[in-house]
């Protein structure tokens, strides 16, 4: 009995130590890991913006007016420009694949869709002509019918990605 009289308070004394020593290693623990996720998030932030930049620059160039420009050449055929047309839009696409790693899920598939979208419309626009008739035309109705679509999904992915930004960084 006169054993627990030093037992119990060393005991309490211990248990005590041992209590704030492994919540003081758990708030550093926690204080730790804070400060990683706040450098990662700082090495992070810059390409995230490149991103955006970069789908903002790619929805851009996606509209069927900049397009033409690049790729219709003299004497050019319709199958030819549509050929070239899509091959040039598939090419602006995979290149900036890598983007949806710092992108939500709903604007890559507003980008995706955007592609998709232009493509259907070069090929669907392109059946109305013979093949070899001349580039211009078949570039002059794809202008015309994408400048006389309401909901065109270039704008609608421009739209969400403004959204995006703003949401993300000017809160």
């Amino acid at each position: 009995m006169e054993i627990f009289k030093y037992i119990l308070p060393a005991f309490i004394v211990m248990m005590t130590a041992y209590l704030l020593f492994d919540r003081m290693l758990s708030n550093e623990e926690k204080r730790r890991k804070f400060e990683l996720t706040k450098k990662d998030r700082a090495s992070f932030v810059p390409l995230q913006l490149r991103a955006y930049e970069r789908l903002m620059l790619l929805l851009e160039r996606s509209n069927p007016a900049n397009m033409v420009l690049q790729v219709i050449r003299p004497g050019m055929s319709c199958m030819e420009f549509q050929s070239q047309l899509t091959d040039h839009i598939r090419k602006e696409f995979e290149h900036n694949y890598a983007q949806q790693l710092y992108v939500s899920d709903e604007l890559w598939s507003a980008v995706k869709n955007t592609q998709d979208n232009l493509i259907k419309l070069i090929n669907t626009t392109a059946i109305r002509f013979k093949a070899d008739e001349p580039a211009t035309q078949l570039a002059e109705q794809v202008i015309r019918i994408y400048a006389e679509t309401e909901d065109n999904p270039t704008q609608i992915a421009i739209e969400i990605l403004k959204t995006e930004v703003r949401n993300q960084f000017l809160r």
